[in-house]
C-alpha cells in the first residue's frame, strides 16, 4: 500500500512539473514570440544518433 501511494505521489509531482514548465513556457512565448515550430522540432529530432546530429535550432519569431 506504502508503494502505491509513493507512486501516486511521483506521477502527481511530475505532472504537476509538466504543467508547471508547459506554462512557462507559454509565458515566455507570448512575452518574445521566440519559437520553433513541430516540423522544425521534430526535422531536429531525427538526425540524435546519425552521423548527420544537429544542434538545437535557433529559436525565431
Amino acid at each position: 500500500m506504502l508503494e502505491a501511494i509513493q507512486q501516486y505521489v511521483e506521477r502527481e509531482e511530475a505532472r504537476e512539473r509538466f504543467t508547471q514548465e508547459a506554462l512557462a513556457s507559454w509565458v515566455a512565448y507570448t512575452e518574445t514570440g521566440s519559437h520553433l515550430t513541430g516540423q522544425e522540432v521534430r526535422a531536429w529530432l531525427k538526425t540524435w544518433g546519425t552521423d548527420e546530429e544537429s544542434a538545437v535550432p535557433a529559436c525565431h519569431k
